[in-house]
């Protein structure tokens, strides 16, 4: 699940990348406007945190071009003016959710959860599949009742994974939906990452390799 953080005050931004990489999101940030209409314009994104007063272009600009373009990115807006009229203001826009600062990264990051539901075709709130139950709130894994421990990047590939119901999953799905835009599309860390991933999960093995089709769970 994909992330795009646009806010203009440097050490908020980091604050919520650091937080939702965590929660196994893969973020992208961005400090104005302009930079943000560019990274919308080249990625993907399943929610877009937008701060309201950014410089360059208003947040309210791009939250409108965003609604124009029928893009399926949810936006949550930010913004430090709380009252009822400026929430109303921001939801008339097109967000699809409004958080008043300084807020709480734990409820930001539920938020967030909650709109990546609405961005793509409706998924439980727990995904289960093979005897593999996972809750994304929680960041919780179980096979078979037994607890799994998984690093940022295997939990995000199992999610991706398990929305799939059955699928197949490309490895460029995964680095879109996974990495962030730094990493280097020839990279073999889906492979790597997926190997991990069994090795954790344990036997019998339920991720297989599709050929020329990439990764499912059946």
């Amino acid at each position: 699940m994909r992330v795009l953080v646009v806010e203009d005050e440097r050490l908020i931004a980091d604050g919520i990348a650091e937080w939702l990489r965590r929660e196994s999101f893969a973020v992208d940030m961005t400090y104005d406007g302009e930079a943000a209409l560019d990274r919308l314009y080249a990625n993907d994104y399943d929610v877009v945190v937008l701060d309201r007063d950014l410089p360059r272009v208003h947040g309210d600009e791009v939250c409108r071009r965003i609604v124009a373009a029928r893009s399926r990115s949810r936006v949550l807006m930010l913004t430090a003016a709380g009252g009822l009229r400026d929430r109303v203001a921001g939801l008339s826009l097109g967000a699809d959710d409004y958080l008043p600062k300084p807020f709480a990264f734990v409820e930001l990051s539920a938020r967030v959860h909650a709109l990546t539901r609405r961005s793509r075709p409706a998924a439980p709130p727990v995904l289960e599949r093979a005897g593999v139950r996972l809750d994304p709130a929680r960041g919780e894994v179980h096979r078979d009742g037994r607890p799994i421990s998984l690093g940022n990047r295997e939990f995000a590939v199992l999610t991706e994974l398990l929305r799939a119901e059955g699928a197949a999953v490309s490895a460029e799905e995964l680095l879109e939906r996974v990495w962030d835009e730094h990493i280097d599309p020839f990279t073999n860390v889906v492979r790597v990452t997926i190997m991990k991933l069994c090795r954790k999960l344990g036997e019998p093995p339920i991720v297989f390799t599709v050929q020329e089709k990439g990764y499912r769970i059946p």
